[in-house]
């Protein structure tokens, strides 16, 4: 009996080994940032980010999954992509707006505790191929993407406080709004693929090697626009539909209406 009680107790090793490591890097990233390197704590959470990438999905693959490991994975991700980026960004530019930098900072902050909170209770009902609000770790890679691209440049923070205090902002808001963003899961890792995917995923990783900073910064920014652009086409979507809905009601009613009237 107690040998099962041991066993049911016991965590698996392999995916929460990757997940303490993505919180390591997510406290480097503070450590860093404390002392002024704002490049490798930029660096580190995007380390993070590739480790909470490979947790999850290995979990699944492996059949490892445990809501231990689902908890531990949720407040890991609030220190790297929560609280990390908050305080990378406003060691770096922010606290030299004075209250407003760590208005800005908590703000963030907030929006990442939100969503990861709302993201977790509705783990049952959301559609898997889309997120509800920005995903935690593009937003971190929104917020330290433009540091990084800043010392990369030789860029002074504080030159840029006010680009900074916005895109912070922007972030956390993006976080709990209800913006819908693809979340990309419907590939199929296990899968096969044709010879050439594994040539254009080698040739992605050549361009992103060529200048890091920036290309990674661009792509954050660009992921975190495509929500509000994905969602509006979809409510205009919906909307031609309610439209040709009622269209085509009335078009019947009307036939209804003459048939009855030749009658």
């Amino acid at each position: 009996m107690t040998e099962q009680k041991q066993r049911r107790r016991g965590v698996y090793l392999l995916p929460n080994l990757f997940t303490t490591a993505g919180l390591f890097a997510g406290f480097f990233a503070i450590i860093a940032a404390i002392d002024g390197r704002f490049e490798a704590a930029a660096i580190a959470i995007f380390v993070a980010m590739i480790m909470d990438g490979i947790d999850g999905r290995l979990a699944r693959i492996t059949n490892t999954q445990s809501d231990f490991g689902a908890e531990y994975d949720s407040l890991a991700d609030m220190v790297s992509f929560g609280l990390a980026p908050a305080l990378v960004m406003f060691m770096w530019s922010l606290s030299s707006m004075g209250k407003l930098g760590w208005i800005a900072a908590f703000v963030y902050t907030a929006g990442a505790a939100l969503r990861l909170a709302r993201f977790n209770t509705q783990l049952q009902v959301i559609d898997k191929n889309y997120f509800q609000g920005l995903a935690s770790p593009p937003a971190a890679a929104l917020v330290v993407g433009l540091v990084w691209a800043g010392e990369e440049s030789g860029v002074n923070g504080d030159n840029i406080a006010v680009w900074a205090f916005l895109l912070t902002i922007s972030a956390g808001l993006l976080m709990v709004s209800k913006m819908r963003y693809h979340s990309f899961k419907g590939f199929d890792i296990k899968g096969k693929v044709p010879f050439v995917a594994i040539f254009f995923i080698a040739l992605l990783f050549v361009f992103i090697s060529t200048n890091p900073p920036y290309i990674l910064f661009t792509m954050a920014f660009i992921y975190a626009v495509s929500g509000p652009i994905l969602t509006l086409w979809q409510l205009r979507q919906r909307r031609r539909d309610r439209q040709q809905l009622a269209k085509n009601e009335s078009d019947e009613d009307n036939k209804n209406s003459s048939d009855d009237e030749r009658e």
